[in-house]
């Protein structure tokens, strides 16, 4: 299917909306009717329900109403299971889920659906589509520098492999290596099984290559954030290393090693100086282009959480611009970005009318929502309102809280335009959103800087529910080169804090504003903790199985694990 085909598709899509809808939900039930979970609220004939009886008869779900099933699919080999319990489509292998506010991530069963494969099929193509539109190949300038990582593959009991996402393509075992040539490190960088060392070798790689390199990818901001604080630490190695031939010794993978050998092809002095002329201007605005001159574009999400890095990617872009990507679960397809150029603040996702069958429950962040509120179909969403995603997919999820809260901002054709606002609050009485952190953080923030000159690289909160009155927590991590606790400073830097503290109260909305006026929360208490706090956090998440790839820093901790490892890190803590 050429370009063209693939969008002019996309686009009828939109166009018929409804009866998308429609058709996704009758092949949905007409496919999995008869499995275990909906057996007790579907009744048993041949016909499947409609739209409205099937909301009707189908309670909404959480990821807490699967775990059984789950864990039974997980723990059982694939000739034991009789009965299908979420799918009648065979199991393939599981998904770790990417969200990161607590230690050990999500299974998200991936059932080998033909139907879901075509359904997927126009969101995936689609946005490939839209890029190369934008930036047609070039023949000459062909290399990206994509920062993927084939990790943390695990099994379960039953035998199934689990993974990212992003992973499967790479790890299902059809993988065609041939067609990721275009990838400017070899397959044993992206198969490689030390996080760290692999952004190392993908950053060495691509600075060999460096007059060939299109674009600079990486699935989230968060990631390519990371690969710059590395290079800005370990340029001076990387310039050794191309000057010789070698990577660093600190590479132990083999097969790793052996593969950049290939790819640096021998010393190169000349590249090494011209390199290290760039890093010793010690301008970090605009490196992309100074680094990799031919370079077009930066691709990754920078939506919802990932938006606080935005800025700081733009100051290493500069003038490259920064494009945005998709709106994509573990579970299914949600919307495409149609202009994928729009900053973080003015993206908007359409959704995909073929992808699984929507389901919008009305939020509302300044009232107390009603459990009991029913949900609106695609063709019932209002312009300016807010909604929380409920999914019905082709691969075993049924009326399922996507965890995410969506606003209409308009309708392309004659499905929803959405700007992702947040993730869903989850705990017991959830004063804040990720929102209201984020924005009364970069407050907090532009004060650290104008007083002390102080960067914070990262924060997140966690709502203690066991003080009476509950209090609001909140960590920030210093840059590496924070000189507020030397002895000589130690006390103004304390008056700066405590005035600080008090700004970010002020930032953080009306429901954390009125419980603190009523005594029902007490006051906040922020954590200053040092450098490389929350890289710890990264490494206990991938460690118990969280992709690399994938990984998002929290900024809703709910789990009281993370919250230890944080306090432990405290250099002061302010009330």
């Amino acid at each position: 299917m050429t370009d063209d085909e693939l969008l002019t598709k996309l686009d009828d899509s939109t166009r018929n909306a409804t009866r998308h809808q429609i058709d996704a939900l009758r092949s949905i039930l007409d496919q999995n009717g008869s499995v275990a979970y909906l057996q007790p609220y579907l009744p048993p004939h041949n016909t499947p329900p409609d739209a409205a009886a099937f909301r009707r008869s189908v309670p909404l779900s959480t990821y807490d109403d699967y775990a059984e099933f789950i864990n039974q699919m997980a723990d059982t080999p694939h000739i034991r299971h009789q009965q299908p319990l979420l799918s009648v489509d065979p199991l393939l292998c599981f998904f770790y889920s990417s969200g990161t506010s607590s230690p050990r991530p999500k299974l998200i069963p991936y059932f080998d659906s033909k139907l879901s494969k075509a359904a997927s099929f126009i969101a995936h193509q689609g946005g490939s589509a839209i890029l190369r539109r934008l930036f047609p190949p070039r023949p000459s300038v062909n290399k990206i520098m994509w920062f993927i990582y084939a990790d943390n593959v695990t099994t379960t009991r039953g035998g199934f492999k689990v993974m990212a996402a992003s992973t499967y393509p790479l790890q299902s075992g059809n993988a065609n290596w041939s067609q990721l040539s275009f990838i400017s490190s070899p397959r044993e960088v992206i198969l490689g099984s030390n996080v760290e060392h692999q952004m190392y070798c993908h950053l060495l790689c691509g600075l060999r290559n460096c007059d060939s390199i299109d674009a600079v990818r990486a699935p989230y901001a968060i990631g390519l954030i990371k690969v710059f604080r590395l290079l800005e630490s370990k340029w001076e190695q990387m310039c050794n290393d191309l000057e010789h031939g070698i990577p660093n010794l600190e590479i132990a993978d083999v097969a790793m090693r052996d593969s950049v050998v290939d790819v640096l092809g021998g010393p190169q002095p000349d590249l090494a100086k011209r390199l290290r002329t760039v890093f010793e201007g010690k301008s970090w605005s605009g490196i992309v282009s100074k680094l990799w001159p031919n370079a077009r574009y930066v691709k990754c999400v920078a939506t919802g959480s990932m938006e606080q890095y935005y800025s700081k990617l733009k100051h290493h872009a500069g003038e490259i611009p920064l494009l945005g990507g998709d709106y994509f679960a573990s579970e299914c397809c949600v919307g495409i970005n149609l202009d994928i150029t729009q900053p973080p603040e003015k993206t908007k996702f359409v959704l995909l009318p073929t992808a699984a069958y929507f389901e919008f429950l009305p939020f509302d962040m300044n009232e107390t929502n009603d459990a009991s509120a029913e949900t609106v179909d695609i063709s019932g969403v209002e312009v300016g309102k807010m909604y929380q995603v409920v999914v019905t997919t082709y691969r075993g999820f049924y009326r399922y809280h996507l965890g995410d809260i969506v606003r209409v901002v308009g309708f392309y054709n004659l499905s929803p335009e959405v700007e992702f606002v947040m993730r869903a609050p989850k705990g017991p009485g959830e004063i804040i959103t990720e929102k209201d952190l984020m924005s009364a953080m970069q407050s907090f923030q532009l004060m650290l800087e104008n007083a002390m000159a102080t960067e914070i690289t990262e924060f997140a909160s966690f709502l203690d529910t066991e003080l009476s009155p509950k209090q609001l927590k909140v960590f920030a991590e210093v840059g590496e080169r924070c000189m507020l606790f030397t002895q000589e400073k130690i006390e103004d830097s304390l008056v700066v804090l405590r005035r600080c503290c008090s700004s970010v109260e002020d930032g953080l909305g009306g429901i954390y504003k009125v419980q603190r006026d009523r005594g029902e929360a007490g006051p906040l208490l922020l954590y200053v903790v040092k450098s490389g706090s929350f890289d710890r956090l990264s490494q206990v998440a991938i460690g118990n199985g969280a992709p690399a790839s994938q990984y998002k820093p929290p900024k809703i901790i709910r789990n009281r694990e993370i919250v230890w490892l944080l306090e432990e890190s405290a250099l002061v803590t302010i009330s």
